[in-house]
């Protein structure tokens, strides 16, 4: 994707290595370059460090393109303008957390609960991701991947990010299904809008698109394929709750698993709220996910007694939602979340005071 929108094209070695980055000529791209600020997960950045000094390479060569225009070279025309103010590194467009440590730290914040404005979501995704990587960075003194804080350079890129892609090739966990994607795509969104604001000094919105890299639509001999559908997030997020958590045959699956299916749900409905600070989820999912897990009480039963503390995490987070106005619910379904809340709450107090007593004597 990054090469796409640069305008670049991998060189092989006669062994199938690729060795370069090359710039395709704009008047082949018949459009303007595109500026990325390329989101390395740590696993990336520590697996694949030749790729990113190659993409380096790539990044450092089209700022200084000779013969093309800032107005048709978008990379050049923002490094110009940070070289301008005096930062170093103005290429830098590859960033990751801090060298050896994985993890935006935004799910942890979420998961707590301990946060007020969604805008520290933002900031906790940036703190985390100021390192720049590539071979104009240098290395670890272990032979590690070395990194170097360039918050002026991430900054003006945030600040003209105007589209968030994020490509998703498993088949198995989506958008909804683990912490991961709010905490990095979700929260990166959040930090670009807190740094655009509009004429009246109103955040604008940061658009997200998905491309499932796995739904090709095209034949399995790999032949005559159709490139992959571009989806906006909110889309997606409709259609995996819709297919997922608000959908009876798979509730219903997991419950089948006990603990487990119960854990599965719980982190689900965490995982709901990390959505709704950082992009949008609709009123439907709210309701709905109340009636399946909460507002039933066979299901709600089963939960409990599989998994107190799952369950509590599940009303936990529908009253959060409420609370943070992400949900507008009827006081009459309030006031029912909240005496399931107080019955699990003293569930898992009770589970708790069992697992700590030993011969019916409480440890030290």
């Amino acid at each position: 994707i990054a090469l796409a929108l640069v305008g670049a094209e991998p060189i092989k070695e006669g062994t199938g290595r690729i060795v370069r980055f090359d710039l395709r000529p704009l008047e082949q791209l018949n459009r303007p370059r595109i500026d990325v600020l390329a989101s390395l997960s740590g696993i990336f950045r520590d697996s694949f460090a030749n790729i990113v000094d190659l993409l380096d390479d790539l990044f450092e060569r089209a700022a200084e393109a000779p013969d093309e225009p800032a107005e048709l070279n978008f990379i050049k025309k923002h490094a110009q303008e940070l070289k301008a103010d005096g930062v170093e590194r103005p290429a830098a467009r590859l960033f990751s957390n801090p060298p050896g440590d994985y993890g935006s730290m935004v799910n942890e914040v979420v998961g707590s609960g301990e946060w007020e404005e969604e805008t520290a979501l933002g900031e906790t995704w940036r703190g985390r991701n100021v390192f720049s990587y590539g071979r104009g960075e240098g290395s670890g003194v272990d032979g590690s991947m070395g990194g170097t804080a360039r918050p002026e350079v991430l900054d003006k890129l945030l600040s003209t990010t105007e589209r968030i892609v994020q490509e998703i090739d498993s088949v198995e966990y989506g958008l909804t299904d683990i912490q991961e994607y709010y905490a990095n795509t979700g929260a990166l969104k959040k930090a670009a809008e807190n740094r655009q604001t509009t004429g009246k000094k109103m955040k604008s919105k940061v658009a997200v698109s998905i491309i499932e890299a796995f739904a090709s639509g095209g034949d399995t001999t790999g032949t005559n394929t159709v490139p992959a559908q571009v989806q906006d997030l909110e889309q997606v997020l409709r259609i995996e709750y819709r297919s997922k958590l608000l959908n009876p045959k798979w509730r219903d699956a997991m419950i089948a698993q006990g603990s487990g299916g119960a854990y599965e749900v719980s982190q689900r409905m965490t995982a709901m709220v990390g959505w709704a600070a950082t992009a949008d989820v609709d009123q439907f999912v709210f309701d709905q996910a109340a009636e399946r897990y909460a507002l039933d009480d066979d299901v709600a039963n089963q939960l409990r007694d599989s998994n107190p503390e799952a369950f509590k995490n599940v009303v936990r987070r529908l009253l959060e939602a409420q609370g943070r106005g992400y949900w507008d619910a009827d006081e009459e379904v309030l006031e029912k979340l909240r005496e399931l809340y107080s019955e699990a709450d003293d569930l898992v107090e009770q589970v708790n005071v069992a697992v700590h007593t030993v011969g019916g004597k409480k440890k030290a």
